[in-house]
């Protein structure tokens, strides 16, 4: 299998499957000099692992980290990065049952006919599971930006099915929450719709902000390496991401060029509707995007199907699942941001060190 790395000079490749013995990453190109502990990478870890609240998966993996190479005396060397976590909690003998049938809204029928050959354990490669390395190696990225450049990328849940998470925002709130919502008052709301959810047996999906505070001038590149896109693209590679927003995004449609133009002044923008870029190149605002989750494909409610044979068969998924994978995801679209803004301060680094102030900034 192919195409398990992304970024350009920071590159994150990651490997394992949801039931395997183990899952990690290697992380390249990143800079030497930075301290980094494993239980620093454990704790974000624990932020998005199952088994923290009922609202989740019970599965309850340790999420102990070991970094076998990249860091000496507590330091990243320069070299490649080794991050592994053995799987401490899988049980396979859950998807026995289903093993020859194919999961609506799941990759099982794709990846059946791409390969020939699938994981059925939980969906293998294409599982959630592979995301925690995803955060594992955003640790990295996030304390890089934050010290060295004053970056903060901040995530939370901004919708939850039908309800709005996000109304009296407050950052502190965040992780106070199993649901990272930053509205205190909403969160006995959120508790409520998801017992009527959990006891319906169905599931629902999610809408997941993230901003990133401290962005330099300059990121990005007007073509083939936009910062947008890649941040897009990023984005929907997590799994059950359905749509992703940039700014006002798909609001847009509905402004103005007056209303939706962010005008600019001696003092700075006076709006923020491009999300923090211009022509694929950060403005030094906030850089905003959402995605959408799709709601969980994974449940207990009986539903059509077909198996490995074409006959049509009924299909229950047992074991244990998010009845909103949204929930979790918020860790998840923090470190992808963070990895992408890292990527393209690298770069920008390697090519425009040398580019003299040109004007003063309003950002």
């Amino acid at each position: 299998m192919a195409s398990n790395s992304f970024g350009r000079v920071l590159q994150v490749t990651t490997f394992g499957e949801s039931h395997g013995p183990a899952i990690g990453c290697v992380i390249d190109g990143f800079p030497p000099g930075m301290e980094i502990t494993a239980e620093e990478i454990h704790a974000d870890l624990m932020r998005r692992a199952t088994g923290q609240s009922r609202w989740t998966s019970q599965r309850r993996e340790a999420e102990d980290v070991q970094i076998l190479s990249g860091v000496f005396e507590g330091k990243t060397t320069g070299t490649p990065i080794a991050l592994v976590v053995y799987n401490t909690d899988a049980r396979p003998r859950d998807y026995s049952k289903i093993a020859d049938r194919f999961r609506p809204g799941h990759a099982d029928y794709t990846w059946h006919h791409k390969y020939g050959i699938r994981d059925y354990r939980g969906g293998g490669r294409s599982s959630a599971r592979e995301t925690a390395m995803r955060v594992a190696a955003g640790t990295l990225a996030k304390k890089y930006l934050r010290e060295r450049l004053g970056v903060k990328v901040t995530g939370w849940l901004s919708r939850l099915g039908e309800l709005e998470c996000d109304h009296n925002f407050d950052a502190e709130v965040i992780d106070t929450n199993p649901f990272f919502c930053p509205d205190r008052e909403r969160v006995p709301v959120l508790e409520d719709y998801m017992k009527k959810l959990w006891k319906s047996g169905d599931s629902a999906g999610a809408l997941v902000r993230v901003r990133a505070t401290g962005v330099p001038v300059g990121l990005g590149s007007p073509v083939y390496a936009k910062l947008d896109a890649d941040l897009a693209g990023a984005m929907m590679g997590i799994n059950a991401a359905t749509g992703v927003e940039i700014g006002a995004g798909f609001a847009a449609v509905g402004q103005k060029g007056t209303e939706h133009r962010d005008e600019m002044t001696p003092e700075g923008f006076e709006s923020n509707h491009a999300g923090g870029t211009l022509g694929g190149i950060s403005t030094g605002q906030p850089l905003e995007c959402a995605v959408a989750f799709k709601p969980t494909s994974s449940l207990r409610l009986p539903g059509k199907t077909v198996n490995t044979r074409g006959e049509a068969v009924e299909i229950i998924t047992t074991g244990r699942h998010d009845p909103c994978v949204g929930i979790r995801a918020t860790p998840i679209v923090e470190a992808m941001m963070a990895l992408v803004i890292m990527d393209h301060y690298l770069l920008d680094r390697a090519q425009c060190a040398d580019v003299p102030e040109q004007s003063p900034r309003i950002a």
